[in-house]
């Protein structure tokens, strides 16, 4: 087992100062487990309820009568089932003295539940979780996290060749099952065959007409299809960033399968030998390494961007919190350089500084404003937003 210290802390806060709390995530990423392992540790009274148990959804055939009597904790799992649940939940929350606190979770996007949820608005905060992150299972381990991804009966699989083989029947069930339940009912061959080409185009700038073309149906067909799995939180869409410069910028977003070790899977990529020659290997290196960026700083995916022109200058990602500007590249290298990409991007967007993540095992500065920081030392020399990370000489 690993313990997922910081996200069963951050549901703790959550819960002490709203009364409702959604907690979303992509399936299997873990989020019943952490419901259940907070259930355990909660001081006074819990109650479970699993909408995929017919038991559980029997006893919430009236969910009025079976919800109001309630104190304590109240866990809902897979409420996507149910959306009818959030009006009652709604009336509940507002009670004056309100006796329960209500954790709701969900295997889609908030913006998806946010339609079956809009009364609840002013009154839930979600919270999203993903798989496993560097910090959870340790620096000694990446190579694993990078291959099988971050799904935990992918990571924690006996062997690679399990490890594979629990991945395709979850792609699988994903299709068949899981995206119809979700209300995003597609045909789960026709999605297979669009979810494995967009895997090939994995950290590229979405070009629907092309990829239309190449799928053989029209533009608004295969964006109704991207926007679908990434509602399930299969897909990641990094949205472009725009800036008042006299350069003309790319206005689509990138696309990135959200799990490295769904990408392998689906470009039947089993071990790291195979990995290591695939056309694919630099794309795959450089979308897990920023989202262990992005899950390092801990910042929202609403402060996330990329920036490109059709100049050809570009910055893999942007954060934006407040008037702090960070840039970020992934370079596949021991020996990353100063771009004049880079240059391009300090000045126009007047960063704060940009951080190139290299393969290397050495944090050096690579200019004013610029550094190289080693994969291996990430931990160490890139810290959450908000807290400073181990001051480094060397970078002075």
């Amino acid at each position: 087992m690993i313990a997922r210290e910081e996200e069963m802390a951050t549901l703790r806060t959550l819960l002490q100062r709203h009364r409702v709390v959604g907690l979303v995530g992509a399936r299997q990423v873990g989020k019943t487990t952490l419901a259940r392992r907070l259930a355990q540790g909660w001081t006074g009274r819990v109650e479970y309820f699993d909408l995929e148990n017919p038991e559980d959804q029997a006893r919430l055939a009236d969910p009025m009568l079976a919800l109001q009597p309630l104190r304590g904790l109240v866990v809902i799992d897979e409420i996507q089932r149910v959306p009818d649940l959030f009006a009652i939940l709604r009336v509940l929350a507002d009670r004056p003295r309100r006796p329960a606190r209500f954790l709701v979770l969900g295997s889609a996007s908030p913006e998806l539940l946010r339609q079956s949820s809009e009364s609840l608005a002013g009154r839930i905060v979600y919270h999203e979780v993903g798989g496993f992150s560097l910090e959870e299972v340790g620096m000694a381990r990446r190579s694993r996290l990078w291959l099988r991804g971050g799904l935990p009966r992918s990571f924690l699989a006996r062997s690679a060749a399990e490890s594979h083989e629990w991945r395709q029947g979850f792609i699988r069930t994903f299709l068949e099952r899981d995206l119809p339940q979700l209300g995003l009912g597609v045909n789960a061959t026709a999605m297979r065959r669009f979810w494995t080409m967009l895997a090939h185009y994995h950290g590229q700038i979405w070009n629907a007409s092309e990829f239309a073309r190449s799928f053989g149906v029209a533009d608004t067909t295969v964006r109704d299809y991207l926007d679908r799995l990434t509602s399930a939180l299969a897909v990641r869409q990094l949205p472009p960033w725009h800036e008042n410069v006299a350069k003309r910028q790319v206005k689509s977003p990138k696309v990135y399968i959200a799990d490295c070790g769904l990408l392998h899977t689906l470009l039947n990529l089993r071990t790291q030998a195979d990995l290591e020659v695939h056309p694919k290997l630099g794309a795959s290196w450089e979308g897990w390494v920023l989202e262990q960026v992005v899950r390092r700083l801990n910042v929202e995916r609403q402060e996330c961007f990329f920036w490109a022109t059709h100049a050809g200058a570009e910055l893999d990602l942007l954060v934006v919190r407040g008037r702090m500007r960070l840039g970020f590249e992934a370079k596949r290298t021991v020996a990353p350089s100063l771009t004049a990409s880079m240059r391009h991007a300090l000045q126009d967007l007047r960063l704060d500084r940009i951080d190139v993540i290299h393969a290397g095992d050495r944090t050096f500065a690579l200019a004013e404003r610029v550094r190289a920081v080693a994969l291996s030392r990430l931990l160490e020399d890139l810290g959450p937003l908000g807290r400073s990370a181990r001051p480094n000489p060397n970078l002075r």
